[in-house]
Formats: C-alpha cells, sequence, structure tokens
C-alpha cells in the first residue's frame, strides 16, 4: 500500500490533515474531532509530529504512532463521524429537539445521565437498570453519535413512531367523505353538520361502502375549518380574521412609514350624537366627521365637521385644514373604496401636490386599523359623555322616552365642532397613546427631528392653493357666451373681464364653490376673476347640493304633470325662493346654515395663515369670537325667521 506523508498545518487550534491513499478520499481532521473506532466512539485531543493521542468515553488516553493512525484511517478502521459544523446547526437535531415535548426531554436527561455513568464505570448508579435495556440506550446514543454528531437524540423517546399509524378506514369511504364536505357543507347553503354526515351515511349505503363514524367527521370537519372553508361557507368577511395580519403596505414600505407625513389615513364616520338646529331647535340628526390621521405618530392632522355624507367637498376641507396647520400634506393618503375618493377634484388636488394615493382593499378593515380604531376612540372618550348620544338606540327594546337621544339633545353643529376641536388637537394630542408609549405630538416632534423638515414640500396657504381646493366641471372648462358670461349648473355667471373681445367665444378654466353657489371663478388671461351669477341676491349662500336637491324637485313635479323636463335659472330661482313652503329644501338649508358655524370656527385659522404679519395682540383669539349663546339669542329675536334671506357669514374654506 503507498501512502503518502501527511501534510499538517498547524493553524492555532485547527490541525488540516489531508491524506491521500488507495480509498482516493480528502478528509479534514480537527481537533476534538469524533473517532469511530471499533464500534466505540474516541475524541482527537492532539495530532503531533510523531504521536497521535486519542481520547475514549470512558477510561485513559491513548497514543498512536502517526503512520499507525493515518493506514487504520485510510483502511477504514477508523472513520471520522464528527462533521465540520458545529451540532447546533444541525438540521435534523434542531428537528428532533423541536419536536420533543417536555416530557420527552426529561426522560432524554435520566437516560443521558445512566449512559455517561455506563461510560464512567460508576456501576452504582446503573444498578437499579435492566442491564440490557442500558445496553440498548448506549447503542442508541453511538448511533445518534455517529449519524447526526449529538448522541443526546438518540436518546429521546419514540412514542410517537409505536404502532401502525396508517389509515385504516377504506379509500372509497375516506374520499366520499371529503367530497360531501366540500360539495354539501363548505357551501352558501350553510346546511348542518348532521344533515350533511346523514346524507353522506345514504350514499355509503348506496354504494355498498362501509361509512365513517360521527366522530371522524367531526374531526375531519375541524381540521378543514380554516380561511378557504369559512369563506365558501359564509363569505369573505366572516373568513377575514383568519387572514394573516398584513404588517406593511409593500416589500420596501413600512406600514406606518418610518417618519410623520410619510402615510396618512383619511375617512369618515358618522357620529354617535343627535344635533339640533341653533335657528329653530329642530332635530338635524347625526353629523358625518372626517378625519385625517397620521400612521407614524398617530396624530390627528384635521378634523371637519358636517351633516352632508361623505363627499368630494369633506375631502377638499380635511386637506385645506391639514394644509393650515401642518403647512404641507402628506406624502401618501391611504382612502378606501368609497367615491368621494376616486373623484376627478380629490385626484387631481392630490396629483397636483405630489401626493400618492393608495387604496385599500374592500372590506378589510385590517389595512385601515389606524383610523378605524380612532372612530371608536372618539366615540367612548368623547362623544359618549355628551347629551344626547345615541348608546341607547343598541338596545332598542331597553330604550324609553326618559333615555331617547331625540329628547336628550342639545348641542349644535358648530359647538360640537369648537370642543371636537380641543379635544383632537389638545387633549388626545397630548395623552398617551397605548400603542406608542407616550404622546402623539411628542412622537411627531421626535420624527420630525429626524426625518427633517423637507421644505421641498412646503405648500403656502394662499389663493392658488385654496383655488386648487374648489371643484370645476365636468369638463373643466366653459364657453365664454358674448353679453351672457359662462354657464354652470343652469347659471350664467358674469364678470367685467368678459367684456374683452379677445376672450369672447374662447374656452376658459372655471371653478365653483360648492357651499355658495352664487359666485364662480374663471382663468381669463392669466389670473382667476370672480364671476357673480345672474340671480345672485337669490342662490347667494346656498349649496351646490341644495341646488341639486331644486333642480331634481323641478324635473318630478314637471314630469309629473306630463311637460318635458327642463330646468332653468329662472325657475331655480322662483323654486329657492319659495323654500320655507318646501320641507326638503327647508331642511337642507338648515343643514347649510349650521355649516356655516363649522366655516367661522376654521376662519380664525385661516386669517392667521393668509395674513402671518398681523401682530398676535391683534390676531381674532377665541375670547374674542362671538360665543354661541349670544348668536342664538339674537337669532331667536328675529320673528319671523326667512331663511332665503339670511346673510351669508363666511366664505367656504
Amino acid at each position: 500500500m503507498n501512502i503518502e506523508p501527511a501534510k499538517i498545518a498547524n493553524k492555532g487550534s485547527l490541525l488540516d490533515l489531508d491524506l491521500v491513499g488507495t480509498t482516493d478520499r480528502d478528509t479534514s481532521l480537527q481537533v476534538n474531532s469524533k473517532l469511530l473506532w471499533d464500534g466505540r466512539s474516541w475524541t482527537l485531543v492532539n495530532f503531533g509530529d510523531t504521536i497521535v493521542t486519542l481520547l475514549p468515553e470512558a477510561g485513559q488516553p491513548m497514543q498512536l504512532p502517526n503512520r499507525f493512525f493515518v493506514e487504520l484511517l485510510d483502511r477504514g478502521s477508523i472513520s471520522l463521524v464528527a462533521a465540520s459544523t458545529p451540532p447546533s446547526a444541525n438540521e435534523e437535531v434542531c428537528k428532533f429537539l423541536a419536536a420533543a415535548s417536555p416530557e420527552a426531554l426529561a426522560f432524554a436527561n435520566h437516560r443521558f445521565q445512566l449512559v455517561q455513568a455506563y461510560f464512567q464505570g460508576q456501576t452504582d448508579l446503573t444498578s437499579d437498570i435492566v442491564p440490557r435495556t442500558l445496553r440498548r440506550w448506549v447503542k442508541r446514543f453511538r448511533e445518534a453519535e455517529a449519524k447526526y454528531g449529538c448522541g443526546y437524540v438518540g436518546l429521546l423517546p419514540r412514542t410517537g413512531a409505536r404502532g401502525n399509524r396508517t389509515p385504516k378506514a377504506p379509500l372509497d369511504s375516506r374520499e366520499l367523505l371529503d367530497k360531501y364536505i366540500s360539495e354539501y357543507y363548505e357551501t352558501p347553503r350553510q346546511a348542518p353538520a348532521f344533515s350533511v354526515y346523514r346524507a353522506y351515511q345514504r350514499a355509503c349505503s348506496q354504494k355498498g361502502i362501509p361509512h365513517l363514524s360521527s366522530s371522524t367527521f367531526y374531526k375531519r370537519l375541524k381540521k378543514r375549518r380554516g380561511y378557504e372553508s369559512i369563506k365558501k361557507r359564509i363569505g369573505a368577511k366572516a373568513a377575514y380574521p383568519l387572514q394573516p395580519w398584513v404588517w406593511e403596505l409593500s416589500r420596501s414600505t413600512p406600514r406606518h412609514g418610518d417618519r410623520p407625513l410619510a402615510i396618512a389615513h383619511i375617512d369618515h364616520t358618522r357620529l354617535d350624537i343627535e344635533l339640533r338646529s341653533m335657528a329653530t331647535g329642530q332635530l338635524l340628526g347625526r353629523p358625518w366627521a372626517t378625519l385625517l390621521m397620521d400612521a407614524y405618530s398617530r396624530r390627528i392632522l384635521a378634523v371637519y365637521l358636517t351633516f352632508d355624507p361623505p363627499s368630494y367637498r369633506s375631502c377638499m376641507m380635511a386637506l385645506r385644514i391639514c394644509v393650515a396647520r401642518c403647512g404641507r400634506l402628506p406624502q401618501t393618503v391611504v382612502v378606501d373604496g368609497g367615491k368621494e375618493f376616486h373623484s376627478i377634484y380629490f385626484d387631481t388636488l392630490l396629483a397636483r401636490y405630489c401626493c400618492v394615493k393608495k387604496t385599500r382593499p374592500g372590506a378589510k378593515p385590517r389595512f385601515g386599523s389606524v383610523i378605524e380604531r380612532l372612530f371608536g376612540t372618539t366615540n367612548t372618550e368623547f362623544i359618549y359623555n355628551l347629551l344626547g348620544n345615541t348608546q341607547a338606540t343598541k338596545q332598542v327594546r331597553h330604550r324609553t322616552l326618559e333615555v331617547d337621544p331625540k329628547r336628550l339633545a342639545v348641542w349644535t353643529l358648530g359647538d360640537l365642532y369648537v370642543f371636537l376641536k380641543k379635544w383632537a388637537y389638545q387633549i388626545y394630542d397630548q395623552s398617551e397613546h397605548e400603542a406608542l408609549g407616550t404622546t402623539p405630538h411628542q412622537i411627531y416632534l421626535q420624527g420630525m427631528s429626524k426625518g427633517g423638515e423637507r421644505l421641498s414640500r412646503q405648500i403656502p396657504y394662499n389663493e392658488e392653493f385654496l383655488m386648487a381646493t374648489r371643484p370645476t366641471t365636468r369638463s373643466g372648462v366653459a364657453k365664454i357666451r358674448a353679453g351672457s358670461g359662462i354657464k354652470l349648473h343652469y347659471l350664467y355667471y358674469w364678470s367685467e373681464a368678459f367684456r374683452d373681445p379677445e376672450v369672447e367665444g374662447t374656452k376658459v378654466p372655471v371653478r365653483y364653490d360648492p357651499m355658495d353657489v352664487g359666485v364662480a371663478y374663471a382663468y381669463v388671461k392669466g389670473r382667476w376673476v370672480k364671476c357673480i351669477s345672474q340671480y345672485y341676491s337669490i342662490f347667494s349662500g346656498h349649496s351646490e347640493k341644495e341646488l341639486l336637491l331644486a333642480s331634481t324637485e323641478i324635473r318630478r313635479a314637471r314630469k309629473l304633470t306630463g311637460i318635458l323636463p327642463s330646468v332653468s335659472a329662472k325657475r331655480l330661482a322662483e323654486f329657492i325662493a319659495n323654500v320655507q313652503e318646501h320641507e326638503t329644501l327647508l331642511l337642507q338649508r338648515l343643514k347649510d346654515l349650521e355649516g356655516k358655524q363649522v366655516q367661522n370656527a376654521l376662519l380664525v385659522t385661516e386669517m392667521e395663515t393668509l395674513i402671518p404679519d398681523v401682530p398676535s395682540q391683534q390676531k381674532l383669539v377665541p375670547s374674542q369670537k362671538p360665543t354661541f349663546s349670544s348668536v342664538q339669542e339674537t337669532e331667536l329675536k328675529i320673528e319671523p325667521i326667512n331663511l332665503s334671506n339670511l346673510p351669508v357669514f363666511g366664505e367656504y374654506c
């Protein structure tokens, strides 16, 4: 046998031995490598220049000449059993240990102590164990040491592998059971489980095969009960809680962003409180609140209150308030599938100021959990402490006249909005948030100091921005007619700038104020000009929705009389002039008047933003504003109330 001399390289505690012999194999030996020789485990302690030292499991160390050790290793009498990777990295060992129960680990620990006592010759500790059992444990320990590099896993009990674990039931019975579960139980019919089992029994009898027991049937149902099963049987909404939680919006974007104003959520909710009219005391119903919330700091960026259902007007107002308070818009706005979030006006405003809109999936509130939870917090911490809250209506059979919210309602829209802003911008903002461990205001300041001010995204709150928040028509332009002006919503609007012969007959971009259809705006020769309606005295202060209701009623009345439905500015003016005689328009007019209180509450913030150079002592402060009680007393003295001639208290802002 031709054996080349071993090449040894000392690198600290590492000895590399390259062996080339008749077996034509390369083996790498390290100090403390495990060797198997004559059925016993040995440890390589030292590989010297002439002597190799081996340590057995029990007994004294043994020394062998180098050439003799290499010859035994080359013949295969001595085999290397320990891998170069540490035992902790062995996937099989980790798999066995992870699957072991605490009881199994306790058994393995006891057996390991007895095996070690056997290796060390301590017969007094192993006298109570049957010798055959002890030898079987030692054999399993050595086999696991040689196969996995960890003899401990060989001592784990094998209870789970005992017996014949293959299914005993016929294959046809099992397949038929699964078929009836999928085709008869997991369906929108929602058939009772036992009815499906009886049908399964009848089918087995017809085919002449044995049926499985009811306990097996229910066990199979329990195993199959998951997202797909509940979705097929009850629906996607019922199965939604079983879906995994989504922790991020995309792979590279954290779910709540990594800085303030990176991601914001906007949504609407109907507050659980009944409100009255300040002018007449009539019940006007529950208001809608629009909230814009920063996902990173949980800070409320904007809150807006109105009686109108969710629309693009509420979205525009929320973005206006955000710019007035923060000087910029969020980089990403997360919305739901509502139509108001997908209007051309809302999309145009976001695109104009480089804001990305992300739409969360329908019927999956986890994607908007931040703002959905805020709605509940608003009700529980603020609304439920006010008179007229609608908690009593949730238990209809328990409600009496003494606790009826409609009888207890005392709040008006303007008063509620003043205190709602104080709660959102001060109380909630300065209170410790459970998810943050500190206040939203503090997290916002820390995030701004770390993420930077980003002055490039600053938006000046000026007339240009306000014009961008005003909606336009479907086409976005209107034709200037000589002597008449532009036509919007059946109405003609005129401006002195239209007298220029160069602009007559041309189409110009137009905008209008949804809270006051008496005025419109046209972009003529590089500037926006204000246009007045031909019936300004009648339409001034009336909202776009009120105009829509009036035109709908005119069409309905003319359709009943058999006259071709047509709507003109004159008919609209006559119809709105008799607003007191029409209940629908009257109610909408009362709601619009209440909305003016909200506009007045926002007037101070807007004036301070538009006129930053005014000294602080000359700015309007809350103590200088007229109280709502004084306004109520003044209006109540007017007898009778002519709602069509009431003045406009503030502009749409």
